[in-house]
């Protein structure tokens, strides 16, 4: 049986051990301490790291770790490709600040004449989406984009001749098409497979807050399901503010769990944000048709207005069983 060590040991012990271990694995985990431990990452979360060194297994907190490279051959993703976005699988659960290198530049900006918000690339061929109140009224749509670069540094660029392929205006939601300016692909970010999310589960959200750009706050989910007008919203502790509006609210595992869209403020409002669920974001891509935008008819696509107010309170008499038809 393995011994479970906890990484608050002398740096020349953790040197010892990884001796033994041998070259068996490629899995690297480097400390901000400068040691360097190989093995296999056996599970890793927000807050820790497991590798398997041989003998041990040794545990690390993610806030003694400065960086974790897995082997290539480790490292497979299973893409599943559904209309224009993307899920995965086998994906790990970093902490926030891992996961922002990773998936950060899949966050875009989102820019029109009155109006400014996020959004978040889908696909390597430039779909996005947002939210519609960031490009309500609005034809001329540009974005800002970070790309990757092989130093480890983010180029920005901002890119004109957005396109509008479907709005929302129900759901809130904006689907966007992209020209990439050297003709290549885009960063994206998975969609969450299946909606799992729970109450307390460790979210962050990526955006650009007051125009701020990337800015990253993190929190937790306070309710998986908070109705408001015939729809069901997460509610998130995690600081939402206007710029945000349309950016990602990302899982552990770097996948879009919601895109967030408004909050709750007032002098006795606090903490108090809110994200349209993956759910609605994929019928809204799959049934993008019905809601198509057209340059020469900008109200193309289905409206919901607002329904007219009860005159009559109570239950409608058809809904009553024989019963209480005699009482009344």
């Amino acid at each position: 049986m393995r011994q479970l060590l906890v990484m608050r040991i002398p740096s020349f012990m953790v040197a010892v051990a990884l001796a033994a271990a041998g070259a068996a694995h490629a899995d690297v985990v480097t400390l901000k301490s400068g040691a360097v431990a190989r093995g296999e990452v056996i599970k890793r979360n927000d807050k820790k790291v497991w590798l398997d060194v041989g003998p041990d297994v040794l545990e690390f907190s993610v806030d003694d770790i400065d960086a974790v490279e897995i082997d290539a051959d480790e490292a497979v993703l299973d893409l599943e490709s559904e209309w224009l976005y993307h899920t995965a699988e086998n994906l790990p659960e970093l902490s926030p600040k891992e996961q922002a290198k990773r998936i950060g530049p899949a966050v875009i900006k989102v820019s029109t004449p009155g109006a400014q918000g996020s959004g978040v690339v889908l696909n390597g061929d430039g779909y996005a989406v947002t939210n519609a109140h960031v490009i309500q009224g609005e034809t001329t749509i540009r974005v800002t984009v970070w790309f990757p670069e092989d130093d480890g540094t983010l180029r920005r660029a901002v890119i004109e001749d957005v396109k509008i392929i479907a709005v929302n205006n129900h759901l809130d939601l904006a689907l966007l098409r992209i020209p990439h300016p050297e003709s290549g692909r885009f960063m994206f970010a998975p969609i969450e497979a299946e909606e799992r999310i729970e109450v307390g589960q460790v979210v962050f959200a990526i955006g650009n807050p007051l125009g701020l750009e990337r800015t990253l706050s993190q929190g937790v989910i306070s309710t998986t399901q908070r109705s408001f007008d015939g729809l069901t919203y997460i509610q998130t502790d995690t600081a939402i503010n206007p710029g945000n509006s349309g950016g990602p609210l990302f899982n552990t595992k770097g996948e879009v769990v919601g895109i967030t869209n408004m909050k709750l403020s007032g002098f006795f409002a606090e903490s108090l944000g809110f994200a349209i669920p993956v759910r609605y974001v994929k019928d809204f891509i799959r049934n993008r048709e019905a809601f198509a935008f057209d340059m020469e008819n900008p109200n193309s696509g289905h409206n919901y207005h607002t329904p007219p107010p009860r005159t009559v309170f109570g239950t409608a008499p058809r809904l009553l069983d024989a019963e209480e038809e005699a009482e009344d």
